[in-house]
């Protein structure tokens, strides 16, 4: 039984990769070791560190998106669309008849990740 999942991002440059999700998560990275950096949302980890393989930016950022739940997607949005290295890629959108909400940007490494209003377990 899986139990809980992390993700690691790769990069040519994860300091300022990390600098750029401190924005986003607003908080400072929880732990960081040389070019290793580890942050813990609501027991979710995402782990930003060198990766020798990696160079320049994701050829296919699409294959994988790394989703933000929040309950304010547009205000979220319009406060990420602000900081350095953000593009934006889809704006705020409804994607069916319910109120959910999903937006989607490209890190500075070009990675996609999405900002969406939390899925309702009940």
């Amino acid at each position: 039984m899986i139990i809980r999942i992390s993700v690691m991002i790769g990069s040519q440059n994860p300091k300022r990769l990390a600098e750029f999700y401190e924005e986003v998560f607003e908080k400072k990275a929880d732990w960081s070791d040389g070019n290793w950096f580890g942050f813990k949302i609501e027991g979710s980890f995402i782990t930003i560190g060198e990766h020798s393989e990696v160079k320049e930016r994701a050829m296919e950022p699409q294959r994988i998106f790394l989703n933000f739940y929040t309950n304010e997607v547009k205000e979220d949005f319009e406060r990420i669309k602000k900081i350095e290295g953000a593009e934006v890629i889809k704006e705020p959108y409804s994607p069916d008849e319910s109120k959910m909400l999903i937006s989607t940007f490209a890190d500075p490494d070009g990675n996609y990740f999405q900002l969406a209003t939390p899925w309702d377990s009940k």
